[in-house]
Parts: C-alpha cells; sequence; structure tokens
C-alpha cells in the first residue's frame, strides 16, 4: 500500500453506519485493517454477497465470540500489536466485555482507542437507542432542511452517521496519531454523531446569532429560500440545480436563460421571491435537462444538472476526475481526499468473515503456532497461514 497511512495497524470491532464508514477511510489512506466480526450472520439490511458491502473494503477479517473469554484474550493480544482501536457499542459495553479503553490502554499504552456513538459517552440520553435521524433531530440540523411550510427532510444519513459520525472519528484519530508522536502516548477519542453533527452546522449557529440567519426551513439564502439557489424543473421531468448567489453569477444565469433583469422582480425584495421563482419555474420548464446542461454547463451560472446514483458516475467531471472506480464488479466512489505522492486506493473489496485474517496475522508477528492457537480459542479463520 502507497498511502500516506501505510504501516498504521487498526483493529475494527465491527458495527453499522459511522464506524465501518471510518474504517474505510482509513483503507483507502493505505492502513491496515483487520476487522473483528461477529461469528453469527447479522442482517443489517445489505445483500447477501460481501462484495456489494463497499463501505467494508479494503480491510481484512477475522470472527470472534467477544461474549467469550478466549476470544477477549485473543482480541487484547491483537490490541497489543495495534495502533488504533475502533468501537462503535452502547457506552459501558467494551468494559463489561473487557475490552474497553481502561483495559486495552493498559496493555497497549500507545494506543488511540476511537470509539463512535450517537449521543456521546455521557450524558442523559448516553444509553438511549437512536439513529442518524434522532441525532441530527436534536443537534439542529433536521430542523433546518426542507421546504418552507413542509416537514424537515431527512438527508439520508450523510449529515449525522458519516459527515458528524465517521468523519469526526477518523480526524480525531488521526489527531491522536499526531500527538502520539510527541507524547509517546496514546489516548480515547470520544465521537459522537451529535457533536460532529453540531460541529458541522457553526457557520449556521455564528449566522443566527447575528440576526442573519432565520430559524425556519426554506426561507433563507442556501436552503431553498432564494430563488437562485434552488432546484427546477425541466420539460422532461428532471431536474437542474442553480446557485448563482454572487451577482455577477445571476447576472451570467440570466443572460443564459434569456431574461432580462429589467423585466424581473428585484431580487434583494424577499416579498417578491415568489414571483422570481414562478418566473424561473417556468423558463426552465421550457427546455430538458440536457438542453440545458448545452446552454448553461460551460458558463459562469453556478448551474449542474442533478444526477441520479446511476447517472453520476457518467457524467463527464466525474468520468475525467475518475471519481467513481469499478473495483470487484461494483461501481463506487473512489478514494478520497487525493494526495500528491502517497495516492489511497482500494486495497479488495469487503471480505467475508475469516477472510484474510491469517496473511495479515502473520504480517503483524503473529507465527503459526499462535494462529492455530486462535484458531483452537474460537477465531474464525478462513485463510491458512502464509508457511502452512
Amino acid at each position: 500500500m502507497s498511502g500516506p497511512l501505510s504501516g498504521l495497524r487498526v483493529l475494527e470491532l465491527a458495527g453499522i453506519g459511522p464506524g465501518p464508514f471510518c474504517g474505510m477511510m482509513l483503507a483507502d489512506m493505505g492502513a491496515d485493517i483487520l476487522r473483528v466480526e461477529r461469528l453469527e450472520a447479522v442482517d443489517l439490511g445489505l445483500p447477501v454477497d460481501r462484495k456489494f458491502d463497499v463501505m467494508a473494503r479494503g480491510r481484512r477479517s477475522i470472527g470472534l465470540d467477544l461474549k467469550q473469554a478466549s476470544a477477549i484474550g485473543i482480541a487484547m493480544e491483537l490490541v497489543e500489536k495495534a495502533d488504533v482501536l475502533i468501537e462503535g457499542f452502547r457506552p459501558g459495553v467494551a468494559e463489561r466485555l473487557g475490552i474497553g479503553p481502561q483495559a486495552c490502554l493498559a496493555r497497549n499504552p500507545r494506543l488511540v482507542y476511537g470509539r463512535i456513538t450517537g449521543w456521546g459517552q455521557d450524558g442523559p440520553l448516553a444509553q438511549s437507542a437512536g439513529h442518524d435521524i434522532n441525532y441530527i433531530a436534536v443537534s439542529g440540523a433536521l430542523h433546518a432542511i426542507g421546504r418552507a411550510g413542509q416537514a424537515p427532510v431527512p438527508p439520508l444519513n450523510l449529515v449525522g452517521d458519516f459527515g458528524g459520525g465517521g468523519m469526526y472519528l477518523a480526524f480525531g484519530i488521526v489527531c491522536a496519531l499526531h500527538e502520539r508522536n510527541a507524547s509517546g502516548r496514546g489516548q480515547v477519542v470520544d465521537a459522537a454523531v451529535t457533536d460532529g453533527t453540531a460541529s458541522i452546522l457553526s457557520i449556521f449557529y455564528g449566522r443566527l446569532a447575528a440576526g442573519a440567519w432565520r430559524d425556519e426551513r426554506g426561507v433563507n439564502m442556501i436552503d431553498g429560500g432564494a430563488p437562485w439557489y434552488d432546484v427546477y424543473e425541466t420539460a422532461d421531468g428532471k431536474h437542474v440545480a442553480i446557485g448563482a448567489l454572487e451577482q455577477r453569477f445571476y447576472d451570467e444565469l440570466l443572460k443564459r436563460l434569456g431574461l432580462d433583469a429589467a423585466e424581473l422582480p428585484d431580487r434583494r425584495d424577499r416579498s417578491r421571491w415568489p414571483q422570481l421563482r414562478a418566473r424561473l419555474h417556468h423558463r426552465f420548464l421550457q427546455k430538458t435537462r440536457d438542453q440545458w446542461c448545452e446552454i448553461l454547463e460551460t458558463h459562469d451560472a453556478c448551474f449542474a444538472p442533478v444526477l441520479s446514483l446511476s447517472e453520476a458516475p457518467l457524467h463527464r467531471q466525474n468520468q475525467a476526475r475518475e471519481t467513481f472506480v469499478e473495483a470487484g464488479g461494483v461501481i463506487q466512489p473512489a478514494p478520497a481526499p487525493r494526495f500528491s505522492r502517497t495516492p489511497g486506493a482500494i486495497a479488495r473489496g469487503a471480505p467475508e468473515r475469516g477472510e484474510g485474517a491469517a496473511t495479515l496475522l502473520s504480517e503483524w508477528g503473529f507465527d503459526g503456532a499462535a494462529i492455530a492457537r486462535f484458531r483452537a480459542g474460537g477465531a474464525h479463520i478462513l485463510d491458512p497461514p502464509p508457511d502452512a
């Protein structure tokens, strides 16, 4: 692996949502990740074939029943070799299993112990069940997303699980690794989806305090309230996205649309935004999405077609940048961001339970006898040791 995290050893206790996303980010950048999976199959709503579990790519796998003392013993031996541990249990679960931060740091004082939860490790809701939609609800994000006068719209689980959760966990882990270079000591990273989502909202809380943001949906400049920052339907029932915030971009948009600003409502007059939106709506309905692409896409009108998941990999910009790649027969996003000397890469697809464990264990310094001992202790390892 040539990525910037090449040589980093990560033990990932398999979970759902933000933890696996963090693991994917680290694996794409070259980290060597051993994914600890349950012995029994868990229905996560994914297709049966592992190759479609894109977020699990780049890892190798070992099966362990962490409710068994023998499995915890194996896990703690792995902890001694690891730089990072990723854990996404409810608060207190890892401690009860015997693989909490205190136990792990006692075995490996240089370990960075990354924890991800929805509500955080403490607080009145720490032990409550929840999912992305709940976490972004209490952070203020969900209330802000949607049309004026309508209910909030869940933004998939992009804002919470992945943006406020997985990315902040990955950021925290890399920060702790950097600090370890100076101190020689590991530490615990407590990442909560509620905290990360609130952090993402920083600019809006600042504008709200300044009186420049109304605490309502769909009435502000960049939440669909402004007619020049919105989505419009086209003649073929598809949509285009307009983001002409600055005056020069707005002027260019009107020019390419064939509209005269002097004949339109003044965009500075909020009371006339409905009339201006109606004019733009009517104009975009005159042509298909692809026709508007030909007219607008190469000009500074802040325009883009609204593409489906199937269409996005085919767009010329994405193809030129190779934003999407085919790996294992599955079209999927390429590793991001990009590095000039040490590019990330998709090392392998999602592993079957136990796949690649023997090879990784050998690379981490465990010999054939140790791997055999792990198997005897209940570890599920598919492949034979390299020296077998």
